[in-house]
């Protein structure tokens, strides 16, 4: 398995069916680990906050989430084979937990966001086991007895796969803290896609999605919480990108 660097971050080529023959292996090991699904907007966090930095730097298994990315990599003459992003591998993914008999934890998402997605997928996956919800507030910098409070309860249900759904860059973070005092599970960086899967918010139609204008969609749908990022700071990936594509010249 290949990885393909943007700036600090790390992305694997591999198949979505590739990516969930990963994940089987590595819960499969039972030594605990990380999966990522990064996007344009964890480039440009990676590049200004060393603890993203840090989590990409041990991650297990990062899959390209967004066509901008893919688009660069064929740019950089090392294609990545296609796009995988949290939302379109959480139904696959948790079939195969059913399939396997894989223990589910959901971690994040609004109130009932998580009780939600589970009955939702309990229609399409009977024999999905979720073994515990959780949608406490948690911060990375919380005080080692507050983020216990929180870790206790994943150990207690003694989960193969935890869902985590915090959003960038605190996912990444409290995965990347929270991984060695949570083995054998897998941690999985999930976003926004336990609202996707409890139909909270609605995904962008696939054409937008295929033509790398889902960000678009998700601006027009809630503007005052995501201008700043998909107009502010994400284009700061065109610079990243232009200094990876520069040195690569230059190594060649």
């Amino acid at each position: 398995m290949s990885r393909l660097m943007f700036g600090s971050l790390p992305i694997d080529a591999v198949t979505r069916e590739q990516a969930l023959d990963v994940v089987e292996e590595l819960v499969g090991r039972g030594e605990g680990g990380a999966v990522f699904t990064p996007n344009v907007d964890h480039v440009v966090l990676a590049s200004g906050d060393a603890r993203m930095r840090a989590a990409y730097a041990r991650v297990s298994l990062s899959l390209v989430d967004g066509m901008p990315l893919l688009w660069a990599s064929r740019l950089m003459r090392e294609p990545l084979p296609e796009k995988i992003s949290g939302s379109d591998l959480v139904f696959p993914l948790l079939a195969r937990a059913a399939e396997r008999g894989w223990r589910v934890y959901f971690l994040g998402g609004g109130p009932g966001v998580g009780a939600r997605a589970r009955d939702r997928l309990h229609e399409r996956l009977p024999r999905l086991e979720v073994v515990g919800l959780d949608a406490s507030h948690i911060d990375v910098d919380d005080p080692p007895e507050r983020r216990e409070a929180v870790l206790a309860p994943i150990r207690a249900a003694r989960p193969d796969l935890v869902l985590v759904a915090l959003g960038a860059p605190k996912q990444e973070i409290w995965i990347d803290q929270a991984r060695d005092s949570l083995r054998p599970c897998l941690l999985f960086g999930m976003g926004a896609s336990l609202d996707f899967v409890a139909e909270t918010v609605p995904r962008a139609p696939g054409w937008m999605s295929g033509a790398g204008l889902e960000w678009l969609y998700r601006l027009w749908r809630e503007p005052r919480r995501l201008w700043r990022r998909y107009l502010v700071r994400d284009p700061k990936f065109l610079l990243i990108l232009a200094r990876t594509l520069a040195s690569r010249t230059h190594s060649a």
